[in-house]
């Protein structure tokens, strides 16, 4: 069975080319969101293998989706993936208290980048 994918990010070009790169990778975008609410909302009928998670959710903070995610529905945090524009070193202090497997570059993401985060959890 192939890899199951659910994307969290405020942008709408930004969420069709994931959904086209990670199709195109073999991965199945089973839903996508652009706010908190729609994520939680959405999230525990999808059954992804991972959650990308947009660091910055314009007005709202994908950090604070993620610990949400862990408390309010059956996604397990070690499927989460916090993906941003910004390097890594600039936001490891921030995502090292989030509940989340990895931090990956959005020019980074591709299908087996997914598979080798998930598995080294």
């Amino acid at each position: 069975m192939g890899l199951r994918c659910f994307i969290v990010d405020d942008s709408t070009d930004f969420l069709d080319a994931a959904r086209s790169r990670l199709e195109s990778d073999g991965v199945t975008v089973v839903g996508v969101a652009s706010t908190i609410d729609e994520a939680l909302a959405r999230l525990d009928g999808a059954e992804p293998d991972v959650v990308l998670v947009d660091v910055n959710l314009g007005s709202e903070s994908g950090l604070d989706l993620a610990r949400r995610i862990q408390i309010e529905t059956n996604v397990d945090p070690a499927q989460v993936v916090l993906i941003s524009t910004h390097a890594a070193e600039d936001l490891i202090d921030l995502v090292e208290s989030v509940p989340a497997a990895a931090l990956l570059s959005k020019t980074a993401l591709s299908g087996d980048a997914l598979r080798r985060i998930l598995d080294d959890r």
